[in-house]
């Protein structure tokens, strides 16, 4: 078990297993941290020289978004995820925009594919995925243009 941890290029996805308790899928291995989701994306962003708060509000500003906003965690290597429901809620995974391979209907739920070959079943509805897929890439779409 990890005490922190800095997401990365290879960093898949962050999943809640306790209050204080992550499970990081990376594209070869999975880890374990000793933190929350929110806690993991804040120190990631403070190690590329922003925060959590800092990156909401960019997003804001170039989307007008700020309910369950995609962020971009590190703009040179277009590392963007998006959560899958209030990054105030325990509950509350979030998914690297750059590892999905597809992602489907469940159940009532959803069901992510990645690019590694990981799946992860989601407690939300095809749509509200769809959404926060669309809002991440259109995020990653305006990050593109302004690097040109």
């Amino acid at each position: 078990m990890l005490d922190s941890y800095e997401i990365n290029n290879h960093t898949v996805a962050i999943i809640p297993i306790k209050q204080d308790e992550s499970k990081i899928i990376e594209e070869d291995t999975i880890l374990f941290v000793r933190k929350n989701t929110t806690d993991i994306i804040n120190d990631s962003c403070k190690y590329f020289g922003s925060s959590f708060l800092g990156r909401r509000e960019g997003t804001k500003a170039l989307m007008g978004v700020s309910y369950k906003a995609p962020i971009i965690i590190e703009e040179t290597k277009s590392i963007i995820f998006f959560p899958t429901s209030s990054p105030r809620f325990d509950n509350c995974t979030w998914i690297s925009l750059n590892h999905i391979h597809d992602y489907l209907r469940d159940k009532g739920n959803s069901l992510v594919h990645f690019k590694n070959g990981e799946m992860l079943e989601l407690d939300i509805s095809y749509g509200s995925l769809e959404n926060q897929v669309l809002r991440a890439t259109r995020l990653e779409s305006i990050l593109r243009h302004r690097k040109i």
